[in-house]
């Protein structure tokens, strides 16, 4: 007799305890290497090293830094530090150089209390180099420290050589650290280092490091370049720019003392401005030497500073013309700059640590730049004049450019909905339309807004499930009817030709509590913008916004005052509380709470966790590596009504990877 056919069902592979794996050591970076560094070449995991070399100097150890490009494509940098440690760890019981080597979150830049390692560092997670190590077919490692040579050696992340000491006698050094690296070719698109990156990284890192040289020497061409700035920050931007400025360039730098009740010691920023009437202007920012070319709350304090500062100028001599409104961006579009922050303990997005993300940044910037330039522009009242003028004809061209949008919008216009709130401002790429959760939460938003650009339109209950809905028959239901109206786009499908012409937000942001309703109502609204809006999703223009999930009050701690700390979610709760006991502060000594809703807000904590743009985290939505076809099939299985049995497969097979919200 035929043996009948197991069920699709019974043929799966089963689940169990052998199913799990668990990744140990450097498995987990050779796994998933893009979510440790960038991929498209070596550059990030050589410039790991470099940045523990330049921490060195930071902390006031060591005067330079060489840098060698081999004929290999294999890369040296030495430095004359410290030298890393290599003796036993006390707990680990397995010298220390090769611990920071092979292991994750290790390293002497997590304690930032005064007498740390080093007190301020680019370095915070003791990811850097056991990265560089994992993805290097080949590593090594020189120590000069005590008088002795150490030497280790490491392939494919693990050790090689064991650590082996010497004299250091006739090597001509006495403490530093050399480490050699070889990247493998299989982790990267190509595995050459692109020169010219590498000179700017090095060139900047002189430039922050006043009086530190720096080289690189490139075998195949048999050539050195040397880095050695006295001029600093004023020196590095003037060569940047293309044309010459219209002020003189406003300099400055302050760092909190040991009496700063807000900030901790050495806490601060070195900052030079300039202003010019045209050409490319040149930006850059640091945060404890690191580059972050993404930005941040860093340069959010800058150009809050500096418009607050402008403004206070502009408003006291009378300059500005009667209906004409000054904006940030009328102050910074035509500044150049080069700042350099000093933060103890940075938040940076992603480990590539291109943006920073630590909120006290923007407050820290700012209070230190907005009353230096006051100083500058009133004992310079003639340059003052010259920026105030320039920022106002910015001002007038970005209003007759917005006024030129709304004239092509024509007076076709639909009637917006009774229960928008929506924004001053006409223009599209800086409008922003909060689709809000519940009216509570609505009012929320509407008092803690920016009403310049931001709108809101509050939702009431659960949206449609609008994946099987047909879209003459989308317009029957309210909720969906309002928000199509606000966002002046007509339905359509994947393959219209769709026109945007009528678009009124740049950004759409789903503003949804931080529980699991709210992430229904997220779905919900996500299935509607993919399935009858899709050119919004393919353009960018859909975000989803997040809200924090607890809050954290600290009370006062020595000269240091309470504060008020937001966390997502579990994780980030968690390594708040370890934060709080490393800085010291008594266990038990804050209190938790964890918000119901976003009506639990008040106006001011919704602004500054959720809406700000420089302290908010927003999420755009997009398609990723699924594309439209998979994607689709996905949320046909998610949300069709005949899919139940599908449903149920899936959640049998996934619910081990969430954690009930109950």
């Amino acid at each position: 007799m035929q043996e009948r056919q197991k069920p699709a069902s019974s043929r799966r592979a089963e689940y169990g305890e052998a199913s799990i794996r668990v990744l140990k050591g450097l498995e987990p970076v050779k796994q998933r290497p893009g979510m440790y560094t960038r991929t498209d070449s070596p550059l990030h995991v050589v410039q790991e090293v470099i940045d523990n070399a330049s921490d060195e100097i930071l902390a006031g150890f060591g005067s330079r830094v060489d840098v060698i490009l081999h004929k290999d494509g294999s890369v040296s940098v030495e430095d004359d530090g410290r030298g890393i440690p290599v003796g036993l760890h006390p707990e680990e019981k397995a010298p220390v150089v090769e611990i920071v080597f092979t292991r994750l979150h290790a390293g002497g830049k997590f304690d930032k209390r005064a007498g740390g390692a080093y007190s301020f560092s680019g370095g915070l997670h003791g990811v850097g180099v056991s990265v560089t190590n994992a993805l290097a077919s080949r590593l090594d490692v020189t120590v000069w420290r005590d008088g002795k040579m150490h030497t280790i050696g490491f392939a494919d992340g693990d050790v090689r050589q064991p650590l082996k000491s010497m004299s250091a006698k006739g090597s001509g050094k006495t403490t530093g650290t050399r480490v050699s690296v070889w990247p493998n070719p299989k982790y990267f698109d190509t595995a050459q280092v692109p020169v010219d990156e590498l000179e700017r990284l090095l060139r900047s890192k002189a430039v922050l490091l006043p009086g530190t040289e720096i080289t690189l020497t490139l075998e195949k061409a048999g050539a050195t370049r040397r880095w050695k700035y006295e001029g600093g920050l004023r020196e590095y931007l003037l060569s940047l720019l293309p044309v010459e400025p219209l002020l003189p360039p406003f300099e400055s730098s302050a760092f909190a003392g040991a009496d700063d009740e807000t900030f901790a010691e050495g806490e601060g920023a070195s900052w030079v401005v300039v202003w010019t009437d045209d050409g490319a202007v040149a930006r850059e920012s640091y945060v404890n030497l690191i580059p972050t070319p993404a930005g941040g709350t860093h340069e959010a304090g800058l150009r809050e500073g500096l418009f607050n500062a402008v403004r206070a100028f502009i408003d006291a001599h009378g300059l500005l013309p009667k209906g004409v409104k000054l904006l940030p961006e009328d102050v910074f579009a035509r500044a150049s700059f080069v700042l350099s922050a000093k933060v103890l303990d940075p938040q940076f997005q992603g480990q590539i640590k291109e943006r920073l993300n630590s909120r006290d940044a923007l407050r820290l910037v700012s209070s230190y730049v907005r009353p230096q330039l006051e100083f500058w522009l009133n004992h310079n009242p003639s340059e003052g004049r010259q920026l105030a003028d320039l920022v106002v004809r910015q001002a007038q061209a970005r209003a007759r450019a917005s006024q030129k949008v709304e004239k092509r919008k024509g007076s076709a216009v639909a009637v917006l909905p009774g229960k928008l709130t929506d924004c001053e401002s006409t223009d599209l790429d800086r409008n922003e339309l909060f689709l809000v959760e519940g009216d509570s939460a609505g009012g929320s938003a509407k008092m803690g807004r920016e009403k310049e650009f931001q709108a809101i339109l509050p939702l009431r209950g659960k949206v449609l499930n609008t994946w099987e809905v047909e879209r003459d028959r989308l317009f029957g239901n309210a909720e969906v009817h309002d928000i199509a109206v606000a966002i002046g786009v007509d339905p359509h499908g994947p393959n219209d030709d769709v026109n945007l012409d009528g678009l009124r937000y740049g950004k759409i942001c789903i503003l949804a509590d931080a529980d699991v309703d709210g992430s229904h109502i997220q779905v919900l609204l996500l299935t509607l913008f993919f399935r009858h809006f899709p050119g919004l999703v393919e353009r960018g223009h859909i975000f989803v916004a997040r809200p924090p999930l607890f809050r954290v009050d600290v009370p006062a701690q020595g000269k240091r005052p309470a504060r008020r700390l937001y966390c997502l979610d579990d994780d980030e709760l968690e390594a708040v509380v370890e934060k709080l006991a490393d800085e010291g502060v008594r266990a038990g000594s804050w209190n938790i709470a964890r918000f119901k809703g976003l009506g639990e807000m008040s106006p001011e904590q919704l602004w500054e966790t959720t809406m700000n743009p420089d302290t908010r985290r927003l999420l755009r939505v997009g398609l990723g590596d699924m594309g439209a076809g998979p994607t689709a099939a996905m949320m046909t299985m998610l949300m069709g009504r005949a899919e139940s049995q599908a449903r149920r497969a899936w959640l049998e097979e996934h619910g081990h990877e969430v954690e009930a919200d109950v």
